[in-house]
């Protein structure tokens, strides 16, 4: 009883619910639902795609493009049909039917075999002082999938998770705000599946049966109800549809595929040269290092530190003879500096580029500078400018920015201090000008509080960061990282999981973490290898390494308190395993590559659960300790010390182990062996798996040599190329090659296709490998082969 922990009792507020549908019309494909006072629309966008409207006032909000990048006018034509009778109105496009009653107007939708999904319940849809919600039923073996970037386990039923961007320092399995707010899931069951976008950016809660078993809720506390109803069935095409909603990521620079060493802090350029030369004299492949916020003088954004590193440019540029781009960090705090002479400071403030209260005092709060000022990413004219001092770096050759700090992570009292933390006044103006992007005609500019933008702010940072780097990098790539954002930030960035904690704990949940942001349309992301904050054991380390190899960033990164990190510091045997991983990721890189392509023109996640390829199989859905790297490599890390045994369940279909060849029919549970110099590592039978000699960095030398591993059975596989560095691949200068296996009689015949495409590989020889029968090789030609086996 609440008396007992000295708290006061409460009582909500009742929900006011929705009256009865007076009138119905139609406007393109739009359907208005006159609900007396309030007003319900369903937009039909896709055969696969609605978008349902609720304004208890009857009164819509002007549009915002922060996340969504088309306009409902702005979808191709969607043929549909209006059937109205006593009781219902039904719409039907060519792959659901949507069924709104007249009495309380609830919505369910079915697929083509009359199945019910994304019910509402009872309740339906209500609203009270300063919220809004809608309620929809859980089915049976449902199971609920992606929310961003989530702790714990894969499946979230019977968990509530929050939409507000957090600071989430020593985060842990029970943690709900986290660093990245993306409202968007995907609920999936044996043969159907439908995914929720809620297009909102507000605080906002989804309760998955937690409160009502059976019962999921999506609130908000904006002053409406808008979501998205994406059906499936399978996850690839919801993620298809859902990308295509917010946008995809673009294809990133080949070298950001690579292995990334950072610390908090290589604190001068004379460590930095250090680090470099241990890489290569040790021989263990790395494309990158990352200059934490030492670098800076006094932590003072866009400066470098005149004593440690007193000439940046040409660090950079012996760097870059040696193969490492290097990667700075950027944080939104700005030193509250005047008189002192500090341009970003004297500009920021000469412009009025700092969001203020709202009785007009500039806002202030304590960073890494201490007393620091925040621009106001939501106006064009600041993020613009913002975009341009990335030119001091970029001028030196800086190749990426890392964003932190950008939830905005806040004190209100200097750092060292025992102080809480803050973010701006919920009331704060900010935005202004034009606003997000495309609006409506009717409205010339984004006027907006925080409280409708907070979850925005890391977003606007990085666009503005990524928007910076593509100015004035030139036809060249570049590599953004951010620690916070919102749906949508696949477009301007990458991201990792923000500051771990070098525990076994969160090497197994960096598993589900990932394999959820894939879900949720972020397939560029990592978690620290080794873990930030704490000290590694060496067999931690090594485990961490494999587990990492798979990741689509794959970063090494510790904290300033901690022991060094380096695959090197923990003896002989773990740096033969790292280096090993390491270069199984270089080897893997063409494939890996491919996969990278596939995301950036689907929205396929990079790093899979099983669920994705075989949601079917109600025992994947919980199997959040297992990973597919693509469609073809799964794998089993181990996640305990001590352990060299574990479970591996193998679905339908054959199975080989990588390492020993053997073959497995599934659908199976192995025991897998695995001391320490081993990861559990199994390929698809039929896969087809390019990859290239060992290289200490991507672009050490033009590749020669292409070997496609092959394993028996039927595929089909499309290996894509470029140079790697530019956006030419935009304009066709691509190659295409579609691989096909299959057995015909008693042998098994490799086709490949001729190239496709206006970018011409060098010199090579190709190398067909048929896994455990023998190997052809040929001059690749561009032509078409047929090869027998």
């Amino acid at each position: 009883m609440p008396q007992y922990f000295g708290k006061l009792p409460t009582t909500n507020q009742p929900w006011t619910t929705v009256s009865n549908i007076k009138a119905v019309t139609s406007d393109n494909n739009i359907i208005n639902f006159d609900c007396g006072d309030s007003r319900l629309t369903i937009s039909v966008l896709a055969p696969n795609l609605l978008r349902v409207r609720f304004a208890p006032t009857g009164e819509f909000m002007p549009r915002r493009s922060w996340a969504v990048t088309l306009d409902d006018a702005e979808w191709a034509t969607t043929p549909f049909t209006v059937q109205e009778n006593e009781a219902t109105v039904e719409i039907e496009t060519a792959q659901i039917r949507v069924c709104i009653q007249r009495e309380k107007c609830r919505i369910v939708c079915f697929d083509k075999a009359n199945r019910p999904f994304a019910q509402d319940a009872e309740m339906g849809i209500g609203w009270r002082m300063g919220a809004v919600a809608g309620w929809k039923e859980i089915v049976a073996d449902e199971h609920f999938y992606g929310f961003g970037e989530r702790t714990g386990f894969l499946d979230k039923l019977s968990e509530v998770k929050t939409n507000w961007t957090t600071d989430a320092l020593d985060y842990d399995a029970l943690t709900d705000e986290m660093y990245q707010a993306i409202p968007f899931f995907m609920a999936l069951r044996p043969e159907l599946g439908y995914g929720i976008f809620f297009n909102t950016t507000f605080w906002s809660q989804f309760d998955i049966g937690a409160e009502q078993p059976g019962i999921w809720k999506m609130e908000t506390r904006g002053g409406e109800l808008d979501y998205y109803i994406i059906y499936g069935p399978e996850p690839a095409k919801i993620l298809e549809t859902y990308t295509q909603l917010t946008g995809r990521m673009p294809l990133p620079p080949k070298w950001a595929l690579g292995y990334h060493q950072c610390r908090w802090s290589y604190e001068s350029e004379t460590v930095v040269r250090e680090l470099a030369q241990e890489f290569r004299q040790r021989r263990i492949p790395c494309d990158v290092i990352h200059l934490d916020i030492d670098y800076m003088r006094g932590f003072r954004v866009f400066t470098w530190s005149p004593q440690r590193f007193s000439n940046p440019a040409k660090l950079i540029s012996d760097l870059a003879q040696d193969g490492f781009k290097t990667v700075t960090i950027i944080d939104p705090g700005v030193k509250y500096e005047p008189e002192g002479n500090y341009h970003v400071f004297d500009q920021g403030l000469e412009n009025d580029y700092f969001v203020r209260k709202p009785d007009g005092e500039l806002f202030h709060g304590y960073v890494w500078p201490d007393k620091a000022v925040f621009p106001d990413f939501l106006r064009p004219d600041v993020s613009n400018w913002w975009a341009d001092l990335h030119k001091s770096l970029t001028d030196v050759g800086v190749a990426g920015i890392w964003n932190d700090m950008n939830e905005p992570a806040i004190n209100d009292r200097p750092f060292g201090d025992d102080g809480e933390k803050i973010w701006f006044p919920l009331d704060a103006p900010q935005g202004g000008d034009e606003g997000a992007g495309k609006e409506e005609e009717n409205q010339s500019k984004i006027d907006v509080t925080h409280t409708e933008v907070h979850n925005l702010y890391g977003l606007m940072m990085a666009k503005a960061c990524y928007e910076g780097l593509e100015r004035h990098r030139g036809s060249e790539r570049s590599f953004v990282l951010t620690r916070s954002g919102y749906a949508g930030v696949q477009r301007w960035s990458s991201v990792w999981m923000g500051d771990n904690q070098s525990l076994w704990e969160h090497l197994e949940m960096s598993l589900p973490m990932l394999c959820n942001m894939g879900l949720s349309g972020v397939g560029f992301v990592g978690c620290d290898i080794g873990g930030f904050a704490g000290n590694a054991t060496a067999e931690l380390f090594a485990r961490w390494m494999q587990v990492g190899m798979l990741y689509p960033l794959m970063r090494g990164h510790s904290a300033m308190s901690t022991a060094r990190h380096e695959p090197w510091v923990f003896g002989d045997r773990v740096e033969n395993i790292c280096r090993e991983y390491i270069n199984l990721r270089y080897q893997l890189l063409p494939y890996i590559y491919s996969l990278f392509w596939e995301a950036a023109t689907t929205g396929a996640p990079i790093l899979r659960p099983l669920l994705y390829h075989f949601p079917n199989d109600l025992k994947t859905y919980s199997l959040y300790d297992q990973v597919l790297l693509g469609a073809s490599l799964m794998a089993a890390p181990i996640y305990r010390p001590g352990v060299e045994h574990r479970a591996v369940y193998l679905p339908a279909g054959t199975w080989y182990d990588w390492w020993s060849g053997d073959r497995y029919e599934g659908p199976i549970h192995i025991l897998a062996h695995a001391p320490l110099e081993r990861m559990p590592l199994y390929v698809r039978g039929g896969a087809i798996v390019p990859m290239q000699p060992v290289k200490q960095y991507v672009d050490q030398a033009p590749l020669d040599e292409i070997r496609l591993r092959i394993w028996p059975g039927n595929n089909e596989y499309q290996l894509f190329e470029d140079d790697g560095q530019t956006n030419e691949y935009q304009d066709k200068k691509f190659s295409l090659s579609t691989i096909s296996v299959f057995a015909e009689s008693n042998q098994t015949v490799v086709e490949i296709g001729a190239r496709v495409g206006e970018w011409t590989p060098p010199l090579r020889e190709v190398i067909v490998e048929l896994v455990g029968v023998g190997e052809q090789r040929f001059q690749d030609d561009g032509k078409r082969h047929s090869l027998q086996f």
